[in-house]
């Protein structure tokens, strides 16, 4: 447990140091760029999962392993999406809005390729409508792509480092 929470919450402050060094780099924090934290979620997991098997002699077995893995996986996602929560809180609606004009801009660009695709019509205006354009949606984001990440990698993590 201490290895899991040590691993997820020192993780997920990472994922939210990202975001303000976006921020403070005149990036868009909101943008594709914080998708590059997406994948630290995995390494925590299979970080936790290494130095749980430091602890046990003849390995940690198949449910403790895992289960670390998607303690620290879980714990990352709760940090980020909380941390985007409060950062987005912050910095106030202005940067959402300019972050909603830079999306609708890309995607107004990319409709042409949407539109060769069978329902291409129906995928651009569910994308379009799906942006997150609040604070909770923000988070919701972060908390969802982190947790989906995180759990599908720390099983195969787990099954390879249970000994």
């Amino acid at each position: 447990m201490r290895t899991a929470a040590l691993c997820g919450v020192v993780v997920g402050v990472l994922c939210v140091g990202w975001v303000l060094f976006l921020y403070l780099t005149d990036n868009n924090p909101y943008g594709p760029k914080r998708t590059l934290s997406d994948f630290f979620t995995p390494l925590a997991a299979v970080a936790c999962q290494v130095l749980l098997r430091r602890y046990y002699a003849n390995g940690p077995g198949l449910g403790k392993s895992v289960g670390a893995g998607m303690l620290a996986s879980l714990l990352v996602a709760l940090v980020a999406a909380a941390g985007m929560y409060t950062f987005s809180r912050l910095a106030g609606p202005e940067l959402i809005a300019q972050h909603l004009a830079e999306a609708r801009q890309l995607l107004a660009s990319t409709k042409q390729l949407y539109l060769k695709q069978p329902n291409g019509l129906q995928q651009y205006e569910a994308t379009l409508r799906n942006l997150a354009h609040t604070p909770q949606g923000f988070a919701q984001d972060e908390f969802a792509k982190k947790l989906l990440l995180g759990l599908v990698l720390s099983i195969p993590g787990g099954v390879f480092l249970r000994k």
